[in-house]
């Protein structure tokens, strides 16, 4: 089926599509908020910018979260597997390229001592399954990074 939009115009519409304070991003962090934890946003952290922007940094428990769209990150659910039939090509190598700086970006966040939960719009449907998973993610005890931890600083005096 051909684009009923010209390319000029379907070029104006994706370039509307935001990459920070999404509605699925705000759900989350409504979500959170109101269960009284508190985070950093957009890949900040006490350090400075953390690799791949993570939508939401919880620093002191060395945790983050990414709010990620079932179709633009390629996830596995019937949304995220629906491949455009116009410029199928290019959507392909878009897609699967934003696939690989992801695992890229979760190794080197992981690599540096910070725990990863990636949150797919897909999972909003279910708020209570969610509200599970955040609360098992967040409660879970912060994993520390050997960068970070001195025992010298931690042994009483």
């Amino acid at each position: 089926m051909a684009d009923k939009l010209t390319p000029e115009r379907r070029s104006w519409n994706m370039s509307r599509i935001r990459g920070k304070n999404t509605k699925p991003e705000m759900l989350v962090r409504r979500l959170l908020h109101a269960k009284g934890y508190r985070y950093r946003l957009h890949g900040t952290a006490s350090g400075g910018k953390l690799p791949g922007n993570p939508d939401l940094v919880f620093a002191g428990r060395r945790k983050v979260i990414f709010v990620n769209g079932c179709f633009w990150h390629f996830h596995d659910c019937r949304v995220g597997q629906h491949a455009p039939q116009a410029n199928a090509e290019f959507w392909e190598t878009k897609r699967t390229r934003t696939r690989n700086r992801d695992a890229a970006q979760r190794l080197q966040l992981e690599l540096d001592g910070w725990e990863v939960l990636t949150v797919w719009e897909c999972e909003l449907k279910d708020r209570s399954a969610l509200e599970l998973r955040l609360d098992a993610f967040l409660q879970g005890p912060p994993r520390h990074s050997p960068f970070l931890h001195s025992p010298a600083r931690d042994e009483p005096s």
